[in-house]
């Protein structure tokens, strides 16, 4: 059953929505060099400009989506991109970079939200069977916003000035804001949950079991791909150009995979949860055989973004149906997996590189997906002993 068009038009401007939040946030990766000579710090001091967002959204995720599930969606969606905007609009007039980290900080408590809103919106737009394709279009956003806003930020930065990188962080999230309130009708919560029934979930093992699930699988992927440019450098030994030729690829075919991904999940969706980690796991042992190729390296790369997009979608459903009574609620506590998937893995693949050397990095992944592979068997042997009672 295809999704009418009303709905889609609702999708593509969540999905815009979620992709002007997900630029924000990853876009500062490509001036961080620039944030550091304009305020004479360093490269690492320049870097919580992340490291701040995401522990802002690791800690949000759990409590202000539960917080604020009973109020007018649009409204709420309204005032966290309205919040993005005015942040980062403000942010090239502050000449103090801890000013900057706390208008960087407070919006990322509201990620959690608006993004969590968007899953639950679209998954309830359509039929139960066809709310993964729903979904897709939210993590096409993510995925555009994760491959767009670093190239983009980076040449505006360099070409034009750091003050022209947030002016286009600005505009994208002032669309945002113009969208939503002339498009989307308004989304009144007229039978609200009640906090403590929603908080309900937090007993069900099964929850717990995915979201360990979800961090292992997240952390496999981005745990990786933080080291990713060195490693396409310094291993696969390319020059510059192709490597940033190699990681657009990889941002094209992580977009491509999110889009294949709501078809696999309404058509297999159990088969493609085992076969993901399995796949992921593969392909980095082709990565750490194939260095001496740059081919087989490529299309270990194409591969690669391929499971990355997919990644998203299917530890999003995963969270997600293990709880579905409270939707806002568990889409918080997935958005909160998965920045702690990133934020361990990247210490953990960090470490094995220190220990190790740079081309084991993906040791750390390999290590992430077979215990996501765990709690996969872990999950379903429940499910399956539910039914036989």
């Amino acid at each position: 059953m295809a999704i009418q068009r009303q709905t889609k038009t609702l999708l593509l401007i969540l999905a815009f929505g979620v992709f002007g939040i997900l630029n924000t946030e990853m876009g500062v990766i490509g001036i961080l060099p620039q944030v550091a000579e304009v305020f004479h710090i360093s490269i690492t001091e320049s870097g919580l400009l992340i490291s701040g967002f995401a522990l802002g959204v690791a800690l949000a995720g759990p409590v202000l989506p539960l917080l604020l599930s009973r109020y007018n969606r649009k409204h709420i969606m309204l005032l966290v991109v309205s919040v993005f905007f005015l942040c980062t609009a403000v942010t090239p007039w502050i000449d103090n970079f801890y000013i900057v980290l706390v208008l960087r900080i407070l919006p990322a408590l509201l990620h959690p939200v608006f993004c969590s809103l968007a899953f639950s919106i679209a998954a309830g737009a359509v039929d139960s069977e066809e709310s993964p394709k729903a979904v897709a279009y939210i993590t096409v956003g993510v995925s555009a916003g994760m491959v767009l806003g670093v190239p983009i930020s980076n040449f505006l930065a360099t070409q034009i000035s750091l003050e022209s990188a947030y002016y286009f962080f600005a505009a994208i999230n002032a669309i945002a804001v113009l969208l939503i309130a002339l498009k989307v009708p308004s989304m009144a919560v007229t039978a609200p949950l009640s906090y403590g029934s929603q908080l309900k979930i937090l007993a069900k093992p099964v929850l717990w079991i995915s979201i360990v699930g979800a961090i292992c699988m997240n952390g496999a992927i981005y745990g990786v791909f933080g080291y990713a440019a060195e490693y396409i450098s310094m291993v696969i030994q390319v020059s510059p150009l192709v490597g940033s030729v190699l990681l657009f690829i990889y941002g094209v075919m992580n977009i491509v995979g999110s889009l294949w991904a709501g078809h696999l999940l309404v058509k297999r969706s159990k088969q493609t949860v085992w076969i993901l980690p399995i796949a992921v796991g593969s392909i980095y042992i082709g990565m750490y055989v194939s260095t001496t190729s740059v081919w087989l390296s490529a299309m270990c790369i194409v591969m690669w973004g391929i499971v990355a997009g997919i990644n998203a979608n299917v530890t999003q459903y995963w969270v997600y149906t293990s709880a579905p009574e409270a939707p806002d609620f568990v889409n918080g506590l997935f958005l909160t997996a998965v920045n702690l998937g990133t934020t361990l893995a990247s210490l953990g693949c960090g470490y094995v590189i220190a220990i190790l050397g740079l081309p084991w990095v993906v040791a750390g992944g390999v290590i992430m997906s077979i215990l996501s592979l765990a709690a996969i068997a872990w999950r379903y042997s429940i499910d399956n002993a539910v039914r036989c009672i």
